[in-house]
């Protein structure tokens, strides 16, 4: 993937939610081409943010972290939207910190390329693929989601499939379909998140 700077629109210091067993730090990502109707983090939609991070801010934050951080964890909006991911994940490595990644699966080939630099992915699964447009408002969009969880159990980065579950959209049985599925693919663990917003 290529240079230029990511683009960040926020940064929450500490957390201990996001990346599961480890002190973290989130980076979020600005932009995302979906727009699901419970998007929690609406702001960092836009490929530009009014809240931006410089790069070199949040990297000297990093810096001032080392030794009370365990991880830290890429979230959005998308982060795989952003081709400079591949250099802000080397970035943080070379620091010391454990890299982790949220994504929604949107770019199964980017998502590969990605998980060597990776310690660990938390990926949200929305629905059964036939599903996915009336959560996200774009056609064909759960093929990709779906093939990224595939290829992600197959990596064998250590992972947890995160089921987002919003009682407008998603029905019981859905949710119990998907997580099934996800089992039988070989997921490590698959978790429900409610909806938030």
């Amino acid at each position: 993937m290529g240079k230029g700077e990511l683009r960040v629109g926020g940064i929450t210091p500490l957390t201990t939610i996001d990346y599961p067993g480890e002190l973290a730090a989130v980076i979020f990502c600005q932009g995302c081409p979906w727009h699901c109707r419970y998007c929690h983090n609406p702001e960092l939609l836009p490929p530009r943010g009014e809240a931006a991070v410089p790069w070199e801010e949040a990297l000297a934050f990093l810096r001032r972290r080392r030794g009370l951080l365990d991880a830290v964890v890429f979230s959005g909006g998308e982060p795989t939207l952003q081709v400079a991911l591949a250099d802000a994940l080397k970035d943080v490595r070379a620091l010391g910190f454990k890299v982790g990644l949220h994504s929604a699966g949107i770019y199964p080939r980017r998502l590969v390329a990605l998980l060597p630099s990776v310690d660990w992915v938390g990926l949200d699964v929305k629905a059964l693929a036939h599903r996915y447009p009336d959560i996200t408002g774009v056609p064909g969009s759960g093929e990709p989601a779906w093939q990224s969880a595939r290829l992600l159990i197959e990596s064998g980065v250590p992972h947890e499939m995160r089921i987002t579950v919003d009682p407008a959209l998603t029905r019981p049985e859905e949710v119990r379909r998907i997580a099934a599925r996800l089992q039988a693919m070989g997921a490590e663990r698959v978790v429900e998140q409610p909806r938030r917003g």
